[in-house]
């Protein structure tokens, strides 16, 4: 199998990762600020006197140290590292003399809030934003109960943008859940399916061998006194069908095992049968006492393997409900190759032209469903002059030109 591509390059930078890259983007803003910039007349706000002493420093210092152990600890304990946060948060500003907290200075933990929530339960999320609104609701209040000026339209706008990265990053969890639930259920919808396609296989060997084996057999008492040697052809024709079934239901039941380790597996341990094996069929079947009659019309030529397998199951399926239910000698089977690109079934019989009363459906069901999945016509019935038919148009893809396929 092919290896697994690498995940982009900005999904590869883990999450504490982006979290301590908005820390220093955010405090190297707030600190740009309150400096002169060329073509200014002077800061765009003024810096603290403590900025650039040592205790100024020693804050600086702390705040980026609780950042960064914030940073390493948000994969494993996520509302431990919005504290740590938090608090980082509040030692920078009080460095910054600022009447609130900078968005600059709020942006590791907005980013924090976003990957929480979009990576960890909803209830996790929910929780790491209320405890970063009310902590801007908090510092408000205290500052007002000192009787302090307040930001309190800048202050509103952090919790405004606070409360978008949390929306954001739930709705990123949505929809990671969402397209979780819907592969899970693409990955069992195509298990089904293919646990349907190799049951049906099975139905169509095993109904045909059985019916062969059967007819055999039944041969073999009428002749065993008589005609000894009559009778063991047709038991060692019993034991070859009976080891050409086994071996295909021993094919068939791996190739159901692998469907359990994924889909297409399966379909690579069968092996399909084919309109080549339709001669082995009708010689298998007329010397079990069915004479099939073979007529090739139009100019053979090779088949996309879904339709090959699909005419070899409809004739078949087809002569096995002659064997089984019609009580006819023979039967004909036409295999007309359309100069309009499609392959034309018909089997006819001359029996009693209905299933018996032990015929379940599942023949007649399982060749409507082949046809219909290659977009063809299926027609099947009694005839009005007696006996049954079987009819199927299965359409053959025109094959793509090399020439197109280069453009």
């Amino acid at each position: 199998m092919p290896a697994t591509p690498p995940p982009p390059l900005l999904k590869r930078v883990p999450p504490g990762a982006w979290t301590a890259i908005a820390w220093c983007a955010g405090t190297a803003f707030t600190y740009l600020t309150r400096v002169r910039l060329p073509g200014e007349i002077e800061p765009d706000h003024w810096p603290a006197v403590q900025l650039y002493r040592w205790d100024g420093l020693m804050l600086l210092f702390l705040a980026t140290a609780l950042a960064f152990t914030a940073a390493a600890l948000l994969s494993r304990r996520p509302l431990t590292a919005v504290c740590l946060l938090l608090t980082a948060a509040v030692v920078g500003t009080s460095n910054l003399a600022a009447v609130e907290i900078p968005l600059a200075q709020f942006l590791a933990v907005q980013t924090a809030v976003y990957f929480i929530a979009a990576g960890r339960p909803r209830r996790t999320g929910a929780v790491a934003v209320s405890l970063a609104l009310a902590l801007l609701v908090g510092y408000l209040a205290v500052r007002i109960l000192m009787g302090w000026t307040v930001g309190t339209s800048a202050e509103l706008a952090v919790a405004l943008v606070t409360l978008i990265a949390w929306l954001l990053g739930d709705a990123a969890h949505r929809s990671r859940a969402h397209a979780e639930q819907l592969a899970a259920r693409t990955a069992e919808q195509a298990v089904t399916a293919e646990r349907l396609r190799i049951a049906r296989e099975m139905h169509d060997t095993v109904a045909h061998s059985i019916g062969i084996i059967a007819l055999q057999a039944g041969a073999a008492v009428r002749v065993a006194a008589t005609r000894p040697e009559a009778a063991r052809q047709a038991m060692s024709a019993v034991e070859h069908e009976g080891r050409e079934t086994l071996a295909g239901l021993r094919r068939m039941l791996v190739a159901l095992r692998y469907a359990e380790q994924g889909v297409g597996a399966g379909q690579q341990a069968l092996v399909a049968a084919g309109l080549a094996d339709i001669e082995r069929l009708a010689a298998v079947t007329s010397a079990a006492g069915v004479r099939v009659h073979l007529h090739w019309v139009g100019e053979r030529r090779e088949l996309p393997p879904d339709v090959d397998l699909s005419a070899f199951r409809i004739v078949q399926e087809s002569v096995t409900n002659v064997v089984r239910h019609a009580g006819a000698r023979s039967c004909t089977v036409t295999l007309d190759y359309r100069a309009d690109d499609a392959l034309v079934i018909e089997v006819t019989d001359d029996g009693r032209g209905r299933g018996s009363a032990t015929d379940t459906g599942f023949g007649l069901a399982g060749m409507r469903e082949r046809v219909a999945l290659l977009d063809g016509e299926f027609a099947a019935g009694p005839r009005p002059e007696g006996g049954f038919r079987v009819a199927a148009r299965l359409p053959i893809p025109l094959p793509i030109p090399l020439r197109a396929v280069a453009r």
